[in-house]
């Protein structure tokens, strides 16, 4: 197949804010990517959805797929600007569609979904203006999170509050900097989890990655905050929690978390592949905090590939079978 990767490439700028890139791919993923494809004997070119006029680009070039993990420029719906493209053209690509890419960037609207699907989520409160007044159900400590950010953005360990004027301050700072409402739940004390899921006919629910934080005293992050994801790793910054995969969990709350992530996944209409993320509290409730239709494919980094090594697979599995679930739905729907 003739296959165009599109991407968001992560850039050095100095005139942005320290974590205005982060939802961006390095060069480490895209040539993995390219890599992996071109091994199976696919024709790949690379184009970064920032540096290209994307009409003139799909009208000039004749491509059978696009292989998609663009997070878009512009906007609260970014991640669905050019699945909307595409669609418009009718070029098929991998991954979720223009809806479910807009629904999970707004974490508040997420929640309604789940709510109405019966998945536990955190009770929470979405502050538009910044000052009305909080809900007097919600239990303190609270978390306060920009409503349409990825990568952990704007997060860190200070916006977890515990009480009102903590919250107000922090919803006002945060308000300030990225100029949108502010989603405000309950902080869940217990097991970080993520679980991620691969589909190729059938959904395949990969081992289920736990996260423990008790190895990074020394940073004050005790949860995925922009540092811990932006500097996972660095031991001079205490940001250097340990991996278990899979999850130190017993069989019945393995099921239970499994088929949470993937109620999650499908109640989003999720496609190909996703990340939930999860809080497991101690009654062994498990709490989805987020659910990411274009998780990170950084193949050292990234908790996904980490988690499908673990299932025995190698990258170059991933992307193929993101690539041929795509190809099937092209063929179901277009007989070729």
């Amino acid at each position: 197949m003739k296959i165009t990767l599109t991407y968001n490439l992560k850039k050095e700028d100095k005139t942005k804010p320290a974590d205005y890139f982060s939802e961006f791919d390095s060069y480490e993923t895209v040539d993995a990517i390219t890599s992996a494809l071109v091994s199976r004997g696919h024709h790949v070119e690379c184009v970064d959805v920032a540096e290209q006029d994307l009409f003139s680009y799909f009208k000039k070039n004749r491509i059978d797929m696009v292989f998609n993990i663009a997070e878009g420029v512009n906007g609260k719906f970014r991640e669905s600007e050019l699945p909307a493209v595409l669609d418009y053209l009718n070029i098929p690509y991998t991954g979720s569609e223009t809806f479910s890419l807009a629904l999970a960037l707004d974490k508040a609207l997420t929640k309604k979904i789940l709510k109405a699907e019966g998945i536990p989520t955190p009770a929470f409160q979405v502050f538009t203006k910044g000052s009305e007044f909080l809900d007097p159900s919600l239990k303190f400590p609270l978390i306060v999170k920009p409503n349409y950010e990825g990568s952990a953005k704007g997060i860190n360990a200070s916006n977890v509050v515990h009480s009102e004027s903590e919250l107000y301050e922090r919803i006002t700072e945060l308000k300030n900097r990225y100029k949108q409402e502010m989603l405000v739940e309950e902080f869940i004390e217990g097991k970080e989890l993520t679980v991620g899921i691969l589909e190729n006919g059938l959904a395949t629910v990969l081992p289920i990655l736990e996260i423990d934080f008790s190895t990074c005293i020394k940073s004050g992050e005790y949860f995925y905050s922009w540092r811990m994801k932006e500097y996972q790793g660095d031991s001079a910054l205490g940001l250097t929690p340990t991996f278990h995969c899979p999850a130190r969990l017993d069989k019945t709350i393995e099921k239970l978390v499994k088929d949470t992530a993937l109620r999650t996944h499908r109640a989003v209409g999720c496609l190909d592949i996703s990340r939930t993320d999860i809080r497991l509290n101690k009654d062994n409730i498990p709490y989805v905090l987020e659910i990411n239709p274009l998780p990170g494919l950084n193949p050292k980094e990234s908790n996904f590939p980490i988690m499908a090594y673990a299932a025995g697979m190698k990258y170059d599995d991933i992307i193929d079978m993101v690539l041929m679930s795509a190809y099937q739905r092209r063929k179901a729907k277009h007989g070729k």
